[in-house]
C-alpha cells in the first residue's frame, strides 16, 4: 500500500506533537516546579487543539473529492464540539 504526501503530513504533524509532549515533560522535571509544570501544560493544552485542526485538515483535503458535502460538515461540526468541549 501506497502512503501519500497526505498521510506523511499527518503522521509527520502527530510526531511533532507528540515529540512537544516528551519536551513539555522534560521541562516539568528539570524546573521541578508546580506553577512552572501548570504554565508548560497550559501552553500544551493551546497546541493539542491547533494539531487536532492541524491533522484533520490535512485529511480532509486529501478525502474531500469521496465525500458529500454534508459529511464534511457533520465532520467540521464534530471537530467544533470537541474544541469547545474542551476549552477551558
Amino acid at each position: 500500500m501506497k502512503i501519500n504526501n497526505a498521510l506523511y503530513i499527518m503522521i509527520f504533524l502527530r510526531l511533532l506533537s507528540s515529540l512537544m509532549e516528551m519536551g513539555a515533560a522534560c521541562l516539568m522535571y528539570y524546573f521541578k516546579n508546580v506553577t512552572t509544570a501548570i504554565k508548560i501544560n497550559a501552553f500544551l493544552g493551546l497546541l493539542g487543539p491547533l494539531i487536532l485542526l492541524l491533522v484533520t485538515f490535512v485529511g480532509l483535503i486529501e478525502i474531500r473529492d469521496r465525500l458529500e458535502l454534508k459529511n464534511l460538515l457533520l465532520i467540521a461540526a464534530g471537530v467544533a464540539l470537541i474544541l469547545i468541549g474542551t476549552r477551558k
